[in-house]
């Protein structure tokens, strides 16, 4: 899909058959948004449009990405994780920040509110304006970590049941149909 105006095109629901993949291409989604959150911070002019993208993401998008992992992702990683993968301490952290980006989520969701009700940009109120770099600048972060941590233990040690519950519970949450999930594999060699 081509992306909108806010440059964010929406994640393929094709790609919940890989739910690893998705996970990868809806991170990538939330860096957008992280990018046009940052940007909108210092217009100067007033783009209801754009703040309209922003609080969409920050009411539904992120709250459902929060539990798509402490609800789905991470308990079947506390299951699949071997000790050598030392990811305890790593979830831990992600869900501890997962808490507090919801509390700064409900704050930056007051912010666009207040811009949308007055009519006016992020950038005029220097309090509103750190909130949404701050959230961004975290959120990529938190992003990093998964990215780099999380998604790939999680290709190497969830099994193909694992993945298609996965796969089916990312897929209910967003009211589509059960789609099966398939685990990206290496070419088989042919024989000569």
């Amino acid at each position: 899909m081509a992306p909108n105006r806010a440059g964010v095109a929406e994640t393929p629901a094709d790609l919940l058959s890989d739910p690893i993949a998705w996970f990868f291409a809806e991170h990538h989604r939330h860096r957008q948004f992280c990018d046009l959150m940052q940007r909108m911070s210092m217009a100067t002019t007033y783009d209801e449009e754009m703040l309209r993208w922003l609080l969409d993401f920050v009411v539904h998008e992120l709250a459902l990405h929060v539990l798509d992992e402490e609800e789905d992702l991470f308990p079947l990683m506390r299951t699949r994780a071997q000790p050598a993968d030392d990811l305890d301490k790593v979830l831990k952290r992600l869900s501890g920040e997962h808490a507090k980006d919801l509390t700064r989520a409900a704050a930056v969701r007051q912010h666009l509110e207040t811009c949308l009700r007055q009519q006016v940009p992020i950038s005029r109120n220097n309090v509103r304006r750190r909130a949404l770099e701050n959230f961004a600048i975290q959120e990529r972060s938190h992003l990093a970590l998964e990215n780099a941590v999380v998604l790939p233990i999680a290709r190497l040690r969830l099994t193909e049941r694992d993945l298609v519950e996965l796969s089916s519970r990312l897929a209910t949450r967003r009211g589509l149909a059960r789609r099966p999930a398939r685990r990206a594999r290496a070419p088989k060699a042919t024989r000569r």
